[in-house]
């Protein structure tokens, strides 16, 4: 019998895994002892975390980051051949979501490998739940452009998407940027235009706001290193 890819979620920070993930994904740890992983330690801290008697010795990580060759990656699909299941884990959240494990899910239904996706907290939707934006509608956009003008010119073209789709605009940031990306917004974007900033999502930080740009400019908040998702919405 082929063994299975299951998609594992992990917690997006520091909390214990048992507030925002259901039994059957500590059920699924204990049982599979090869994991595809984008960070080794995270991924030892988060199992220890969710299983604490499982032995970390039997546990064969196999890394998928920016410094996986390519060739490499088909051939950790082989242990489901020999009727192994495998677990896809990400750094944070839900794999192969805005997350590099999308080339594995590829390469699994390429190979008829059976692909199971498990339930926990996804920080893009979890933002959009709570945005009051256009939840029958939204787009997430990943990373904006670091250069000044093209960042510009990008939230003007996601601005008038959203106008002219009535669509929800979702996008990130690397942490330490953030406070950039918000005077951005409030010097690009028209005066109207929401934007929705969700924060430290699922921990006891969790900050979650919808405001105007005019509301935004005479309001100070700190997203410094702080995990955030903006969305946006002209109506």
């Amino acid at each position: 019998m082929t063994g299975a890819l299951y998609l594992i979620p992990t917690t997006l920070g520091d909390v214990s895994p048992f507030e925002v993930m259901p039994i059957a994904v500590k059920k699924r740890i204990e049982e599979i002892d090869i994991y595809i992983v984008e960070s080794e330690k995270s991924a030892r801290r988060f199992i220890k975390a969710i299983s604490p008697n499982k032995s970390q010795d039997k546990l064969t990580l196999l890394p998928l980051n920016k410094f996986t060759e390519a060739s490499e990656i088909p051939n950790y699909l082989n242990p489901c051949n020999e009727g192994q299941s495998i677990g896809l884990l990400s750094d944070a959240g839900c794999p192969a979501v805005a997350d590099p494990g999308s080339e594995v899910v590829r390469l699994a239904h390429e190979k008829n490998i059976r692909v199971v996706p498990m339930v926990g907290p996804s920080s893009i939707l979890l933002a959009v739940m709570a945005s009051g934006m256009n939840g029958q509608s939204f787009a997430f956009n990943g990373y904006l452009p670091i250069d000044k003008n093209e960042r510009k010119s990008k939230l003007k073209q996601l601005e008038k998407r959203s106008f002219e789709m009535q669509q929800a605009q979702a996008f990130i940031e690397t942490p330490y940027r953030n406070q950039r990306l918000l005077e951005d917004l409030c010097r690009i974007l028209h005066s109207e235009t929401r934007v929705c900033l969700a924060c430290d999502l699922t921990l006891s930080s969790q900050f979650i706001k919808t405001l105007s740009v005019q509301q935004w400019q005479k309001i100070k908040v700190d997203l410094h290193k702080r995990p955030t998702i903006f969305i946006l919405q002209k109506d």
